[in-house]
Formats: C-alpha cells, sequence, structure tokens
C-alpha cells in the first residue's frame, strides 16, 4: 500500500504520520513499516547526544498501523474514525534510533461493537531486536 493509500485511510499527516508503508495485509493483521531518517523533530529534543526514538512514539505508529488495517471495517460507519482508548501490558525491549527501520505487525485479536482490540509488536529490523510490545483498544468516535 502506497503513502497515498495510508493517507486515503487515516487523518495523521507528516510530521506526524509514523507508516512508511504497508508490506502486508488481510481482515485481521496488518505488517507495516516505518524508516527513520534522524530529521523526525524529537531527535533534536530527546537525547541531543544520544538519541533514541521515544516508546510512545513506537506505540503511535502502532496505533496508527492499527487504525488502517481498521479502516475497512470503519467505512460501514461514515465520518467515524477510530480512536485510541487504552493501551495495556506495554513492554519497551530494545532501543530505536535514528536510520533504524521499523517492522511493525498489529492484529485484530477480538470487535465488541464500536471497540476494536489489537496486539501490536514493533521489531527494530536494524538490529532485529523486538522494540516493543502491547495490547490496546480503539472505539469508532465521530469526526467533529
Amino acid at each position: 500500500m502506497s503513502l497515498e493509500q495510508i493517507q486515503a485511510a487515516i487523518p495523521h499527516r507528516e510530521p506526524f504520520l509514523l507508516l512508511d508503508e504497508i508490506v502486508e495485509q488481510d481482515d485481521n493483521r496488518i505488517v507495516c513499516r516505518k524508516q527513520f531518517t534522524g530529521e523526525e523533530f524529537w531527535y533534536a529534543g530527546h537525547y541531543p547526544d544520544y538519541p533514541i526514538t521515544p516508546g510512545v512514539l513506537l506505540c503511535e505508529a502502532a496505533m496508527q498501523a492499527g487504525a488502517v488495517l481498521l479502516s475497512g471495517q470503519v467505512a460501514e460507519k461514515p465520518g467515524a474514525v477510530p480512536v485510541a482508548t487504552r493501551a495495556n501490558n506495554v513492554q519497551f525491549r530494545a532501543m530505536v534510533h535514528p536510520g533504524d527501520e521499523i517492522s511493525i505487525e498489529v492484529e485484530l485479536t477480538e470487535r465488541l461493537a464500536d471497540a476494536f482490540f489489537m496486539k501490536a509488536r514493533v521489531k527494530n529490523t536494524t538490529t532485529g531486536k523486538l522494540a516493543c510490545r502491547f495490547d490496546f483498544a480503539c472505539t469508532l468516535t465521530t469526526k467533529g
């Protein structure tokens, strides 16, 4: 899936769009990719002498991937967007540095009406290490 298709699926835009491409997707699972260049605004202030990607942004990237996954199901409710309502069991395992690439895998585990429950794994593909994993939930809300 191209960047244009990602932007058609979710409302996020630069400088806060944290997905470069969708590698694979089916009804209940998505795998995305993001390359960090080192030019992102947060590196200037997030440990300037040893820049690392903030863990909450790894979570945000996974939640954006989840939103793309849900975009087909949200189509049944025009004007609705998924909004994060919780993050549980968050574990940060390895750092992501400028120049690193991450792979984001999100699986939809359950749907209850307008609530969606997902599991996420963010892997630093540059080092091969698991950077972050967590469970999260989203609910549909109407824009405006």
